[in-house]
């Protein structure tokens, strides 16, 4: 799964019947035949990074997946096969054996062996790194001796080389989605090249990845501006259909859907949510719509003395029409959302969130009065991401229902944003955005949630929430790992960290110039289907 992840835009949600099947534009898009000698030109906000270990949010992981090769990928039930893996095998569930196929290289010309990603994972564990999907590799042994300021180790206990070829990995406690995890961006290898010295990232690596994927990078990351790859000749899997692939990188979706409409674009994967209600007209057949995996939340800093009470959270909660902004915003495109999962996974369930989802201005008030909420409330969001409007819609609600001041703060892009966080700075409430990054239950909760979760942005912590998780995790079978971590779930609905809003659902769109425009559950262009047109 690839995006998974921090989303930097308005992703627009699934039916909750999840009837729609993954649908792209067939045919030929009006336009002749199949340009294989042509490059296509995608969408994406400015990344944080383009580093695997160091890449949690999606317009990264999309020019990622161009780059690198995953062990897994998954079927159309979730399940997870086999890819740059030749299999991945426990009697177990916690020693693992991870067989590569032959054949492999980076686009320096390294022949891929497992030492790549032993040394990749090593690199992505070691706390000093400060690498942002750190928190992955938790589950393998030896990872706690490399945390803390001055570690007992600089490489994981758990991971040993077989064989050019084969390699092993123990985990600190059987895991039995460990195979589906592997398909997540931060288990991509690493070339010898991207690093200067054992363990240190080499001066540039970021500007110019290296990977082992059906692209390679052409140039170097034009920051606020363009990424763009080639086709990889040497790569042994399935070849891609175009030469190549610019992401375009924009700060408003609005100016993308222009370009699209012009021809100057080819795909825009999240509509501005402007456009929803002309889009059928304005791209007829080439506005498309598949399910998504995505959830939008508002989330409280419960680090702030002002928002520590889960009486004043809920009180916001119940203050917000989740139904009538998705119905006047999103012109129903969206999904209201009240618990903490996809309906994607199993183990989802309608409504965890129980009273606090409910629209209930009166009682909102009554209780956040009693609760001592502030006057002020502050809600940030990136201006990279198509948010205001709704922003806008959630302020005025929180203004008439609670009688408080609210305003809407825009940080210029989701980079920004998600820095401040991570440094703590005050920002108010806050909007995110999160995309599977494996299809588990699991992977909704802990990185979002627990204590050093790579995504906890909230400072959320209990430890019940992570017991839970952990016995989750530990669990033997699908069945017995559901039932903790929907009793995890429920421990959230009573702390209420964030404000679960709508589910969403991939509304975009492509220009004349492609055809088989596909989008996964994970806000990604399929890079292997898209095709150019004469």
């Amino acid at each position: 799964m690839r995006v998974r992840r921090l989303a930097a835009w308005t992703a627009l949600p699934l039916a909750v019947t999840l009837g729609l099947v993954a649908c792209g534009s067939g045919g030929d898009g009006g336009s002749g035949q199949s340009d294989p000698n042509a490059a296509v030109r995608i969408e994406i906000a400015e990344p944080q990074h383009l580093v695997p270990t160091n890449t949690n949010e999606t317009s990264g992981s999309q020019v990622l997946a161009a780059l690198f090769s995953p062990l897994v990928d998954y079927d159309e039930a979730n399940k997870p096969y086999e890819v740059a893996a030749e299999s991945v095998t426990s009697s177990d569930n916690k020693v693992w054996t991870i067989k590569l196929k032959d054949g492999y290289t980076f686009h320096n010309g390294e022949k891929v062996t497992a030492e790549n990603y032993i040394d990749a994972w090593n690199y992505g564990a070691y706390a000093p790194n400060g690498q942002n999907s750190s928190y992955f590799f938790e589950k393998v042994a030896g990872y706690e001796d490399l945390q803390g300021e001055k570690p007992a180790a600089k490489t994981l206990s758990g991971l040993k080389k077989v064989d050019d070829l084969t390699f092993t990995v123990t985990l600190a406690e059987p895991y039995s989605e460990f195979k589906t995890m592997l398909g997540y961006t931060a288990f991509y290898p690493l070339p010898k090249a991207a690093f200067s010295a054992p363990g240190v990232l080499a001066e540039g690596y970021e500007q110019a990845p290296v990977g082992q994927g059906p692209f390679k990078i052409k140039g170097t990351w034009q920051h606020d501006a363009k990424v763009e790859v080639e086709k990889y000749d040497a790569f042994p899997g399935q070849q891609p259909k175009v030469a190549g692939v610019e992401f375009r990188i924009y700060q408003q979706p609005t100016a993308a859907y222009a370009d699209v409409l012009s021809d100057n674009l080819d795909v825009i994967k999240t509509l501005p949510t402007e456009s929803l209600s002309t889009a059928a007209t304005d791209l007829g057949d080439r506005f498309q719509q598949s399910p998504a995996s995505s959830l939008q939340v508002l989330a409280f800093p419960t680090f702030q003395k002002e928002f520590s009470k889960p009486e004043v959270r809920k009180a916001i909660s119940m203050a917000i029409d989740r139904d009538e902004i998705t119905k006047s915003i999103f012109k129903d495109s969206q999904q209201p959302a009240r618990s903490f999962v996809s309906p994607v996974v199993a183990g989802y369930r309608e409504n965890t969130i129980g009273a606090a989802g409910e629209f209930d201005p009166a009682k909102a008030k009554a209780m956040y009065q009693a609760a001592g909420g502030p006057s002020k409330i502050e809600l940030s969001y990136n201006g990279d991401g198509g948010h205001k409007d709704w922003i806008d819609a959630t302020c005025n609600q929180l203004k008439a229902n609670l009688g408080v001041e609210c305003v809407g703060t825009a940080e210029p892009k989701f980079a920004d944003l998600l820095t401040k966080l991570k440094a703590k700075q005050p920002v108010g409430l806050f909007r995110m955005g999160w995309v599977m990054d494996y299809p588990s239950m699991e992977n909704y909760l802990g990185p979002l949630y627990s204590t050093n979760g790579s995504s906890n942005y909230y400072g959320y912590s209990n430890p019940e929430f992570d017991r839970l998780l952990a016995e989750g995790a530990k669990a033997p079978n699908e069945e017995e790992a559901i039932k903790k971590y929907q009793a995890a779930e429920d421990l959230l609905a009573e702390d209420l960290p964030v404000i679960p809003l709508r589910y969403g659902q991939n509304n975009f769109g492509h220009s004349t110039k492609v055809k088989n425009v596909e989008m996964d559950l994970f806000d990604r262009v399929d890079l292997l289907k898209i095709e150019a047109v004469k």
